[in-house]
């Protein structure tokens, strides 16, 4: 326990008791502002959290045909890593179309769609016999053209 210095009344000991609550309570706030800030989150953007639960869907489903041997088996092509990567680009720039097409779920699209195109440039690179160089130069142009038309249509505030 503290002791009161000389000259203080008795009750000054206390008042860091009344801060330590003032600190707990604004603590208490900030956890339920960041619990409602997740709830809102996915209220107000649940295309960006379906794309991820789906790239994790469609990853456990890869793994799981490599284990069971289905995908080696049935597709001559098939390469794990590449089909996951390949599918969460797809997945990812199908997530940016969406939001394309809806307007109450309209954001900034660019980075969706880059990270899209470059996953699926790597996944189908592994699977077809184009290989990396070529579909490397189509997804680096894609990008750039991307990235110009983003800075023509960017809205102004």
């Amino acid at each position: 326990m503290q002791q009161g210095t000389p000259g203080q009344p008795e009750g000054s000991r206390y008042e860091h008791r009344g801060r330590h609550e003032k600190d707990e309570k604004e603590e208490e706030k900030k956890g339920e502002k960041g619990e409602k800030s997740w709830d809102e989150k996915w209220r107000r953007d649940p295309i960006n959290a379906i794309s991820w639960a789906a790239v994790f869907i469609w990853a456990g489903l890869g793994l799981l045909a490599e284990t069971t041997n289905w995908g080696p088996d049935t597709f001559s092509w098939w390469n794990t890593w590449a089909v996951i990567l390949a599918g969460a680009g797809a997945i990812f720039i199908l997530g940016a179309l969406i939001r394309l097409a809806t307007p109450e779920h309209r954001r900034p699209i660019t980075g969706n769609l880059i990270i899209g195109l470059i996953l699926l440039a790597v996944g189908l690179g592994d699977i077809t016999d184009w290989g990396w160089g070529t579909l490397g130069a189509i997804i680096f142009i894609a990008i750039g053209v991307i990235i110009i038309l983003s800075g023509i249509f960017r809205r102004r505030r």
